[in-house]
């Protein structure tokens, strides 16, 4: 991997992380576009420069994690279901799901479809407050996305609006729920990768991680201010577009 190819993985990571088009995939297809193989390191590079975005929540809303300790229980309710899923699933993610662009293609294609015909038939309820079950539920849905292309952040709004949280309630919640997820997962694979991540390239890590970090609370903003005026068609047309064109192109 040269530096612009940090830069750009970074940007695509940062950008993408919480909008509902799977920042994996995303990474996974631009890996493949720029010509970079999917070794151990690129692998690993691609989860730890999560940890840039997990800061842009931090920052951002920082009062709100102080705010009451009752977030951190709903947290830990819809982490659980990622965090079992995960682990026990681990070797399989990382070997044949991560890198394998077929299979981010019709996640992405799939997923397009969902979010359309969520948007288009899905009947807004009250905004009311969740239970210990429903924030359960929401875990479940984001669980999904241990899949690439899936998208955690698709996964976990369209489960929060499902159970009758508002749009940008929702929003919000999938942007605080990725931090203990996230962070987890980068862990978890540090943990996995410190015999590659020791020999060295620490350098592009924490360039990667900085660059992520800018471009995810660029990200964010968008998004919550999005969200106020828009549905997620846009999201699931430009999903299937984008799943389309890399048909193409691996064929």
């Amino acid at each position: 991997m040269s530096l612009l190819h940090v830069f750009i993985l970074s940007a695509v990571e940062g950008i993408t992380e919480f909008l509902p088009i799977s920042s994996t995939g995303h990474m996974i297809l631009a890996s493949k576009l720029l010509g970079i193989v999917e070794t151990d390191f690129v692998k690993t590079f691609e989860i730890v420069i999560q940890l840039g975005a997990i800061l842009a929540v931090v920052v951002l809303y920082f009062k709100k994690f102080f705010k009451s300790f009752d977030l951190y229980k709903k947290l830990f309710v819809a982490f659980v279901p990622t965090a079992i899923v995960g682990f026990f699933l681990y070797p399989f993610i990382k070997g044949y799901l991560l890198g394998s662009s077929q299979v981010v293609v019709w996640s992405l294609f799939l997923g397009g479809i969902a979010i359309i015909l969520f948007e288009k038939y899905h009947k807004p309820t009250v905004h009311r407050s969740l239970t210990t079950v429903h924030y359960l539920i929401i875990g479940l849905f984001q669980s999904l996305s241990v899949i690439p292309g899936v998208s955690r952040a698709a996964a976990t709004i369209i489960g929060g609006l499902t159970l009758g949280l508002s749009r940008e309630s929702a929003t919000e919640f999938s942007f605080l729920l990725a931090v203990p997820t996230m962070m987890a997962a980068s862990a978890l694979d540090i943990y996995k990768s410190r015999s590659i991540l020791m020999s060295g390239n620490l350098s592009m890590l924490l360039i990667g991680t900085l660059l992520s970090f800018i471009f995810a609370a660029i990200a964010v903003k968008f998004l919550i201010g999005y969200v106020k005026k828009h549905n997620f068609i846009a999201f699931g047309v430009y999903r299937i577009v984008l799943a389309l064109l890399f048909w193409m192109f691996m064929k």
